[in-house]
């Protein structure tokens, strides 16, 4: 998918999201992120560092879904672009 949408593979690091935890929502069937009400929660992933390019690129991929992009505060204090459903 990576060098399929950006060209080349990603470089990234493992971090986590706090406040959220992993559903599978009806209308997607895939695992989502979603806000948690327990604030011990976290989704852990990997953050990859994009160019703007790259975020118009995920933008394009991402604007058949019903997706909107919002920026976040990772665990490691660094910020992050992520995908949720609208």
């Amino acid at each position: 998918m990576q060098i399929a949408n950006f060209g080349r593979e990603l470089e990234g690091q493992e971090d986590a999201l706090p406040g959220y935890t992993i559903q599978i929502l009806p209308v997607s069937n895939y695992a989502n992120a979603v806000p948690s009400s327990n604030p011990q929660d976290s989704v852990a992933g990997t953050v990859f560092e994009v160019t703007d390019d790259d975020l118009t690129a995920a933008d394009k991929y991402e604007e058949d879904a019903d997706y909107q992009r919002i920026l976040v505060t990772l665990r490691s204090g660094k910020q992050a672009w992520i995908y949720l459903l609208s």
